[in-house]
């Protein structure tokens, strides 16, 4: 396997008891240039009639949902989509793994984000017994196949892998069990990951060893400082695209030709 692509950063951003090493009004200017150029990314895929699929990943607590939000918050969400799958239904296990993600890709001009993906099957999965060792195997074996397929038929395919050290992972987790806003994101399985730190490192280091290809590499970022995280990765994602400005529609937008009008339903008062 070549050498992962790696990003370093320092504390946790926006969590625990360890401060950011980026001032918050420094992260929401450099978060807004970023999503200027995303923007430019989006009104590109259009144009070109590209399609783009993100796939993140990572442990519990790591900060999957904030990057994710972070890119999504300010485009169409007729064209950028979220995509986070519940467990599947006793339907969709008899399936072929990968047909329950298929419905989900991109047409022209979208953009899919995986707050995780078919990755499942190397992490929790395997590690919590809820699939075959067999099973994994065969995953690993066809996942850079199923890729290819993706990649062949032109979809740009990112694939970031976020990394936390245990220590961030406690803080957060104290955090969320702490909040009763946040206690949501706590579930059985995230409480159990505590005590299989190593084992889903060990489960991390095969699947990366196994799909990490020339044409769909991981590339690794370092979430223990969530803002400086998020940066890095929204900074790269933008970095893979080139060449994506093209020029902007032209909107005519003339004066009323009367009054501005209320909005006044017969028969009822706003509250």
């Amino acid at each position: 396997m070549g050498k992962h692509n790696h990003e370093h950063n320092h504390d946790d951003a926006a969590s625990g008891n360890h401060k950011s090493g980026i001032k918050r009004a420094d992260y929401d200017d450099a978060l807004h240039h970023l999503q200027l150029e995303m923007a430019d990314v989006a009104r590109w895929l259009v144009h070109t009639a590209q399609r783009l699929v993100v796939v993140v990943e990572g442990r519990d607590t790591a900060g999957k949902g904030g990057v994710i939000g972070a890119i999504a918050d300010t485009l169409n969400p007729r064209q950028c989509r979220i995509v986070a799958l519940p467990r599947p239904s006793d339907r969709e296990r008899s399936q072929w793994y990968f047909q329950r993600y298929v419905p989900h890709l991109p047409a022209a001009g979208e953009i899919v984000l995986f707050d995780r993906s078919w990755y499942n099957r190397a992490g929790v999965e395997r590690v919590m017994g809820y699939c075959t060792e067999s099973e994994a195997k065969a995953f690993l074996k066809q996942a850079p196949v199923f890729e290819k397929l993706l990649v062949d038929d032109g979809i740009l395919l990112f694939k970031y892998w976020l990394t936390v050290d245990q220590e961030r992972q406690e803080e957060r987790f104290a955090e969320r069990m702490a909040d009763p806003l946040k206690r949501w994101k706590l579930s059985p399985v995230d409480l159990q990951a505590r005590s299989r730190y190593g084992e889903y490192s060990e489960a991390r280091d095969v699947m990366l060893e196994a799909t990490h290809t020339d044409y769909a590499p991981w590339t690794l970022v370092d979430f223990n400082d969530q803002r400086r995280g998020r940066l890095v990765m929204f900074r790269h994602l933008l970095d893979r695209v080139a060449d994506r400005k093209v020029p902007d529609e032209e909107i005519e937008f003339p004066p009323l030709p009367h009054k501005p009008m209320k909005d006044r339903p017969r028969g009822f008062k706003p509250i």
